[in-house]
């Protein structure tokens, strides 16, 4: 575990505890757009800053969905939530994955909003160069976030997502980050995950398509379930927040009333965690009996 505590915010005092995870663009204001209008009575939200990004502009790190995971973690720890869901937008859909291998029996269930594949995204030629130059060019942020939300947005609003985009990231994270959401695969820590987890894929996205998530999100998770909002691409926030707000809402509410809680996968995993641990603390021991005197 790391001593370092993400930056948050937290908004309501429901009984459902839920981590909000902003994605490569912006920080845990990605999510302004949606907070006047969430259920803070029935969900208690923790919108974070990861390293590199707003007031963890400056810490220092890795810079990998793996440490954001137990990042996350130990932020559960120090605000007492035993058990949680996350809603994690892109990048941070890549964390909200990573903890089905980190910690799956505290999840109660999972939201990727447009969510990076636990197997990465295969970045080459022209593509790659775009991306990489975003790290410092602003033209190249405007770019990728036009393309991703079908070139149908107001050049206003292109440019305010470029400048909050700049001003909250530090331009060598925004860099390591891509490296580690794009270019790692740990979807086999990860297929076959038994945790509710529902995929928000906007019509007008390109890259994180519904067919992506056909591919990936459907066929690696039993429980898992599409919601497609026909208005959006990459940003479903800031292009449809009433439409987002429902659809997630809808889904956490269903924990513990379709039969599709999560309580007995989060039960087995545990078990098999103690299970596994025990077995290898046998081990050492029978290795130590063995030893001649």
């Amino acid at each position: 575990m790391t001593s370092f505590a993400l930056p948050h915010e937290v908004h309501g005092d429901g009984a459902h505890k839920v981590f909000a995870v902003h994605g490569w663009f912006a920080d845990r204001s990605a999510y302004a757009a949606v907070l006047p209008d969430v259920d803070r009575a029935t969900f208690a939200y923790a919108l974070v800053d990861l390293r590199g990004y707003g007031e963890a502009r400056d810490a220092t790190g890795a810079y990998t969905t793996a440490e954001a995971a137990v990042d996350l973690v130990e932020l559960a720890d120090r605000l007492g939530w035993e058990r949680f869901s996350v809603i994690g937008h892109s990048m941070g859909g890549a964390v909200a994955q990573r903890l089905l291998a980190v910690a799956p029996h505290r999840l109660r269930r999972i939201v990727g909003v447009s969510p990076v594949p636990a197997s990465g995204m295969p970045l080459a030629g022209e593509q790659q160069a775009l991306f990489t130059g975003a790290a410092h060019r602003a033209a190249y942020r405007r770019a990728i976030i036009d393309v991703t939300t079908g070139g149908r947005r107001p050049a206003a609003w292109l440019d305010r997502m470029v400048a909050r985009s700049l001003e909250r990231s530090d331009a060598k994270a925004f860099r390591a980050w891509l490296d580690s959401w794009a270019g790692e695969d740990f979807s086999a820590d990860v297929v076959g995950s038994e945790v509710p987890a529902l995929a928000v894929a906007g019509a007008l996205d390109p890259a994180l398509s519904p067919e992506v998530m056909r591919q990936t999100w459907m066929s690696w998770y039993p429980r898992a379930r599409l919601a497609v909002l026909p208005g959006a691409g990459h940003y479903a926030m800031d292009e449809t927040p009433l439409e987002l707000i429902r659809t997630v809402e809808d889904f956490l509410r269903a924990d513990g009333t379709d039969g599709t809680d999560g309580t007995d996968a989060a039960r087995e995993a545990k078990e098999a965690v103690e299970a596994h641990e025990a077995g290898e603390v046998s081990k050492a021991v029978e290795a130590r009996e063995d030893e001649p005197a």
